[in-house]
């Protein structure tokens, strides 16, 4: 707890504003009372973490680097100051000196949209849910100049504009001029022997600096704070004063150019030579500057790397930094002085991987030819990785090249991520249980077969002080009536709640709050993009980022199915409904940004039926956020999980929505299987096919034609695609469904769409009794505790990293 009176956060705000900004509080604009309110906030974190890491150093205990691409953090002020139970204090300081509310201030803030979906949101969650439990945690990423992107739909079709987060996003970061490392790329590697052994020199390499910048992350009253240390690239060289005194202005500055492209944008597209290069530089910047810092505060604290398992947990977050295992045998072996087999022990007990997808083409692979040419050295290493691996497994398998072939990390001049990091780690994690299980019998079978201990699961969270607490104080104010606010730091306390399932005034009270939580997006849609939401109608939502195996499209032609008996019939007695999506396609991923372009279409086709659009509304949410996000799953009242089943790991917005009351229309894909364990069957809505029955029907060969034509709704969905909407037509998509090459409707969607019409059907008729409903949203909210990311850090501390709480 950080006592802080609302004097003692005037004097400090007014402190800021003095110093940084040359104002008094009433000269003062919001955007600087804003900076100087987030630098009192650092401070604090700053103080916490300096008194955390020295406990932290005086009992010599283990800490967790957490290695991603991405951290999909959203907005950090409000985060921060819960965590820090300091928002009363600051709130009443702002509205009595400032003329402000934290409110206000939280507008201001920017989304540090360093991230892309739930990969980057989980690594979040999990930075406050170890800062929470005190665990000793430090994440790893790069600080990219700027994110994602922003969207903008320009007659239905996704554009992306520069998503500027630093102006208003930076003054949370602070510079460690301390911590800065070289990172080589390019040049050539010679190899010669000494009386000391075998020596490496990297010679006309280029040369790039890696820099430091901390951000903290706090947790909910604990001790500890997570840092979060983000790299940016620049060049090392002094400035070229003679190129430029010459007028060679563009000549002068092209190194630094070169250097700052690495961290200057998140994903950049990789459909081409250049753009793979860039990503694969920013993925070795990352591990190279992370696996440095390591190495030198272990020999600062130890001495000897020989500890470094017993002090330190490396994990890799999906695949983009699996380079940290070359990159640590290079600095063992080339900088410390390790032989091989000692390196490598070293590494394989410091490093586990959580695996995050069963796609192929989201496995990476990287073009030998990019790797040598790109990271010489670190070529070399995989190299002698795979010959002792591949030699080891002959061994095991003698004459089984296909095996050995599918294990090996070079394949057909490619080179495997997963491999890599399935041989080198110690531990391997699926993120739900029938994942776990999907990847031991599909894309690392030949691996379960040899090393079946190394694999396990560890199924994901969601920051629920974030998702719960933060989003929905209105709810949070109902269980703290009913149950006490236990929950706030043991989600588990959640269940209690179940015993008021059969309460009416509670179940009264909880249709209320989802009502008012559906004003308060109104509001925000309409501020926003100007759409008006009938808050009386069911708010049905998909919002996740925009894949065809998310079946985004599935939603749209049950959505078209209404439409269309709505016009043959205007006066049909049915629930009215809005269709809400939010959703992001890759700038590369033309079928994607169709599938947005329908939508759209549809939305504003739907729009010009006035009797029809009272009944059915469909909203498409531009630019989808997590603060954005924070507003919507409140008020979501359905939930659509409805990936084909097989294809999602594990899902965490799913968690997020039942958390907050939705109830979920899903697949048995990834965690829902585990939702519907907790809360029970009656209290969410399943349907379509099974991982087995998608396998078996793949196997007898699909054929999506039949389900058309033995379905006459799917017929006339197909025939209103090809007619079109709002003056475009989708016979792409249609063909897609019916005839597309290599296979049409490869996710099935056809197969499930009778499933998917019949189920909300059943979800409708549950809607019509409000008492009913409340208590399946109640019997939601109760067990949703399971998945809090709370619960996630303490399996991956005890089972995978050996961590323990500092207290």
């Amino acid at each position: 707890m950080n006592n802080i009176t609302e004097k003692e956060a005037i004097g400090l705000i007014r402190s800021k504003l003095s110093k940084y900004f040359g104002v008094t509080p009433k000269e003062a604009s919001k955007e600087q009372i804003y900076k100087a309110v987030v630098m009192c906030v650092r401070d604090i974190l700053l103080e916490k973490r300096s008194a955390f890491n020295k406990k932290y150093r005086d009992k010599g205990g283990k800490r967790v680097y957490y290695l991603c691409m991405e951290f999909l953090l959203g907005q950090s002020l409000k985060n921060n100051t819960y965590n820090l139970s300091i928002q009363d204090s600051f709130n009443a300081a702002l509205k009595k000196e400032f003329d402000c509310s934290l409110e206000e201030l939280y507008e201001i803030e920017p989304d540090a949209g360093l991230g892309n979906g739930g990969l980057g949101r989980l690594a979040a969650c999990f930075m406050d849910a170890l800062a929470s439990q005190n665990y000793p945690a430090m994440g790893y990423s790069i600080r990219y100049e700027y994110g994602l992107f922003k969207q903008k739909i320009v007659d239905g079709w996704q554009m992306e504009l520069p998503d500027i987060w630093l102006p208003g996003g930076e003054v949370w970061l602070t510079q460690r001029h301390d911590k800065t490392f070289k990172v080589k790329f390019d040049g050539h590697i010679k190899e010669y022997w000494t009386e000391n052994g075998l020596k490496i020199d990297h010679f006309d390499a280029k040369e790039v600096e890696a820099v430091a910048y901390d951000m903290m992350i706090s947790g909910k009253d604990s001790e500890a704070v997570s840092v979060l240390r983000l790299w940016k690239a620049q060049n090392i060289r002094d400035f070229d004063m003679k190129t430029f005194s010459q007028g060679d202005y563009i000549r002068s500055m092209q190194e630094d150019n070169e250097a700052d492209l690495i961290s200057k944008v998140l994903y950049p597209s990789d459909n081409h030579f250049e753009g793979k290069s860039l990503r694969l530089k920013q993925q070795y910047l990352l591990v190279s500057a992370a696996l440095q810092d390591i190495v030198q505060d272990h020999v600062k604290r130890y001495g000897s790397l020989d500890s470094l398992p017993e002090k330190a947990a490396i994990h890799i977050n999906d695949t983009h930094p699996a380079l940290c295992i070359p990159e640590l045998m290079r600095i063992l072996m080339d900088e410390k002085g390790y032989n091989w087999d000692d390196a490598w022990n070293i590494v394989t007990r410091t490093v586990a991987y959580t695996n995050h997808t069963v796609m192929s083409e989201a496995l990476e692979k990287w073009s030998e030819d990019l790797i040598a040419r790109r990271l010489p050295r670190i070529y070399m290493i995989l190299k002698e990785i795979n010959q002792r691996f591949c030699a080891e497994m002959w061994d095991k398998f003698p004459g089984d090249w296909d095996k050995i072939d599918r294990m090996s990390i070079f394949s057909h001049s490619q080179i495997k991520m997963a491999n890599l990091s399935v041989v080198a780690s110690h531990t391997v994690n699926g993120v739900s249980a029938l994942h776990s299980e999907i990847i031991k019998n599909s894309i690392f079978k030949d691996f379960n077969d040899v090393y079946p201990h190394k694999f396990t699961n560890v199924t994901n969270g969601i920051a629920h002080r974030r998702w719960l607490c933060q989003s929905n104080p209105e709810l949070c104010s109902l269980l703290n009536d009913c149950i006490g606010d236990g929950y706030v730091t043991d989600a588990a306390k959640l269940i209690d709640f179940l015993k008021y399932e059969n309460d009416k005034t509670v179940l009264k009270k909880l249709n209320e709050i989802k009502y008012q939580k559906k004003l308060q997006f109104c509001d925000f849609a309409k501020k926003k993009q100007g759409y008006e939401i009938n808050p009386d109608s069911l708010f049905d939502v998909q919002a996740k980022r925009l894949h065809e195996y998310k079946r985004q499209l599935l939603n749209a032609l049950y959505i078209i199915s209404l439409y269309n008996d709505l016009k043959e019939n205007p006066d049909l007695p049915v629930e009215p409904k809005t269709f809400i999506f939010g959703a992001k396609a890759a700038p590369g991923y033309y079928f994607a940004k169709q599938i947005i372009k329908l939508i759209c279409c549809l939305s504003e086709d739907i729009r010009k039926n006035p009797k029809i659009n009272k009944k059915l509304n469909v909203i498409y949410m531009e630019d989808y956020c997590v603060s954005m996000a924070e507003k919507l799953m409140p008020a979501t009242e359905i939930s659509e999980q409805i990936s084909q089943a097989g294809k999602e790991a594990s899902g965490t917005g799913n968690m997020k929505f039942m958390i907050n009351g939705a109830l979920t229309i899903g697949t048995l894909d990834g965690a829902n299987v585990e939702m519907k364990q907790a809360c029970g069957d009656d209290n969410i809505f399943i349907f379509g096919l099974t991982t087995e029955e998608v396998d078996r029907l793949w196997k007898q060969g699909y054929n999506s034609s039949v389900y058309y034509a033995n379905n006459k709704k799917l017929e006339k969905v197909i025939s209103a695609l090809n007619h079109g909407f709002n003056g475009q037509s989708f016979a792409d998509i249609a063909n897609y469904l019916l005839t597309g090459s290599p296979i049409a409707d490869p996710y099935m969607c056809l197969a499930d769409f009778g499933a998917f019409c019949d189920v909300h059907k059943k979800a409708d008729d549950v809607y019509t009794d409000k008492i009913l409903w409340a208590k399946k949203s109640l019997n939601n909210i109760a067990t949703a505790g399971i998945f809090a990311s709370d619960r996630s850090i303490r399996e991956y501390a005890d089972r995978i990293w050996g961590l323990k709480r500092i207290n």
